[in-house]
């Protein structure tokens, strides 16, 4: 019951991170959202490592730090898939692949066993993934081989990453993450500054060459993303030399970081969860219910229109976490 709890919680508190992070994408190239968020991600662990203790050991450090690239992996893969579109049918495919990958992980290699309403609360949570994370109004074409296969390996990168943090001894406590942020933060900065040198040479600005330039995802440091408010909404994206783009450019590098703050608190809870007692298999399909949170959020705060296939995806995920609640 605790596990799941927090499990759901968490994916709510992602579901945030990751709203916040497609905010920031607006006018921030989605890469260096990712950067911001990691590296402000990472502050936070750190912060709180002398609170919430953990013993470092070799083992944990190699874990976190899969875990990290295995989260990098995802970015990559996201980014490719997306842009190839449709987004409408390539985003559900890779929010149920990255719970479904680690739900079979914990029943086939762990040997989970659960009862019947668990087994009913996980297929449950598949359907509600999928139409919670629905794009509606996106006009439905069929994805290439290619953008299928990067899409289903993006959501076995994010998978991944929670089968290795499950691997992680219980007194590690959140040595793992600090592990895996710091990783993701190295990553995804030298690539954003090999991107920035780049357009440099170029004879682009600097602030020009960090700005959104249209990519409509903002994934978070590990790898889930926000679709729907990234590169889309009211508010267009807002080029650094814009007359307003200073209050606009300041804001999005504050989002960028409270969304890494966020997340970090979401990764938390998916630690404590985890380390409670919760099956990889319950807590894996209940963090895929991240888009939850941000389908609420962007109702509440923005005002969006939730269509009524989404509203339907809601309700399964709350009768999907009531009965893995009882798993």
């Amino acid at each position: 019951m605790l596990a799941a709890a927090l499990a759901f919680l968490g994916a709510l508190v992602y579901g945030s991170a990751d709203f916040l992070g497609g905010l920031a994408a607006r006018r921030l190239r989605p890469l260096l959202v990712t950067s911001v968020a990691a590296l402000s991600g990472l502050v936070v662990l750190l912060v709180a490592s002398p609170l919430l203790g953990g013993v470092w050991r070799l083992e944990d450090v190699l874990w976190g730090a899969a875990s990290g690239v295995s989260g990098a992996i995802a970015i990559g893969l996201l980014y490719a898939c997306l842009a190839l579109g449709p987004m409408s049918v390539l985003s559900p495919v890779t929010a149920v692949v990255s719970a479904v990958a680690p739900m079979l992980w914990g029943l086939l290699v762990d040997g989970e066993r659960l009862g019947a309403a668990g087994y009913a609360g996980l297929a449950l949570a598949v359907v509600a993934i999928v139409l919670v994370a629905f794009l509606p109004g996106e006009r439905i074409t069929r994805p290439s081989l290619r953008g299928l296969l990067m899409a289903v390996g993006s959501g076995i990168a994010i998978g991944a990453f929670l089968i290795l943090i499950d691997r992680t001894s219980d007194d590690s406590g959140i040595v793992p993450l600090v592990v895996n942020r710091g990783v993701a933060a190295i990553i995804t900065g030298a690539i954003t500054l090999v991107l920035v040198l780049a357009a440099v040479r170029r004879g682009r600005r600097v602030r020009a060459a960090l700005s959104a330039t249209g990519m409509p995802v903002a994934p978070t440091p590990s790898g889930r993303a926000d679709l729907e408010h990234a590169g889309s909404g009211t508010t267009p994206p807002l080029h650094a030399d814009a007359p307003d783009g200073g209050s606009g450019w300041g804001r999005a590098w504050m989002l960028a970081a409270l969304c890494g703050c966020v997340d970090a608190a979401a990764n938390v809870l998916l630690v404590l969860a985890l380390r409670s007692g919760g099956d990889l298999a319950v807590v894996s399909a209940l963090t895929a219910l991240y888009p939850a949170g941000t389908v609420l959020l962007a109702a509440l705060v923005l005002r969006e229109h939730i269509a009524r296939i989404q509203w339907t995806g809601l309700a399964l995920a709350l009768a999907a976490g009531a009965l893995l609640a009882l798993a």
